[in-house]
């Protein structure tokens, strides 16, 4: 069974995750959505609220597990018994650093990496750029997956 791990903070969870979990689905037998949690980065979402979040649009999924995790993501990987890392890649940016972490995640343990483009429509949707928009108060439904829900919880 082909099993790849995409982790993120996904805070939150933006229409350009939603693509990459959608065309993950279609190389991978199952895809674990893995929210990690990073001390460093002043969260808008509690991780459970973002599990819950994810968790409620993925509900009829049965080839999606939704978890948090701290710690190294090749570690977490393992434990969930994934093969692969499933990451996505808006800019050269973005593939420059990712590139990096699939080398280094290779020579650590031996996990192979799979890096999917951006579609173009969704280059521009970040979760950085969602959370500063619903700071100000600003509808940020277009860069959500289509009936996402951030106000319940």
């Amino acid at each position: 069974m082909r099993i790849a791990m995409y982790a993120g903070s996904f805070d939150p969870f933006t229409r350009g995750h939603a693509d990459i979990v959608e065309r993950g689905l279609n190389i991978f037998d199952k895809l674990i959505i893995a929210i990690g949690v990073n001390e460093s980065k002043r969260p808008l979402f509690t991780p459970e609220q973002r599990l819950r979040q994810i968790s409620n649009y993925y509900h009829e999924n049965k080839d999606i597990e939704i978890c948090i995790f701290d710690g190294l993501t090749v570690e977490f990987a393992r434990q969930k018994n994934a093969n692969f890392l499933l990451r996505g890649v808006r800019s050269s940016t973005d593939m420059e650093y990712e590139r990096t972490l699939a080398d280094l995640n290779k020579q650590i343990a031996g996990m192979e990496t799979v890096l999917l483009p951006a579609r173009q429509q969704l280059t521009h949707i970040s979760s950085t750029v969602v959370r500063e928009l619903l700071h100000f108060g600003a509808d940020v439904s277009k860069f959500l997956p289509e009936n996402f829900d951030l106000k319940s919880f």
